[in-house]
């Protein structure tokens, strides 16, 4: 399982919001819910959010233990 809570931790960091992502980046309001919900998104939308965020991919998403396997 992963966590997407360290890119809400960079975005507020850096000031950037949910608003700007979609409206000034073009990021998709669908891609925003996904993250989210912690749902599947593409590496490609990781390498944008790091670009945009100018960031690496471990400021962005983190791998959790998933007792269940």
């Amino acid at each position: 399982m992963y966590s997407y809570t360290l890119l809400w931790q960079t975005m507020q960091k850096q000031g950037v919001t949910t608003y700007s992502l979609v409206n000034h980046y073009g990021i998709s309001s669908h891609l925003m819910s996904n993250l989210r919900h912690i749902k599947n998104v593409t590496v490609e939308t990781i390498h944008r959010l790091c670009q945009i965020l100018e960031c690496t991919p471990n400021d962005i998403i983190e791998i959790v233990a998933d007792d269940s396997v």
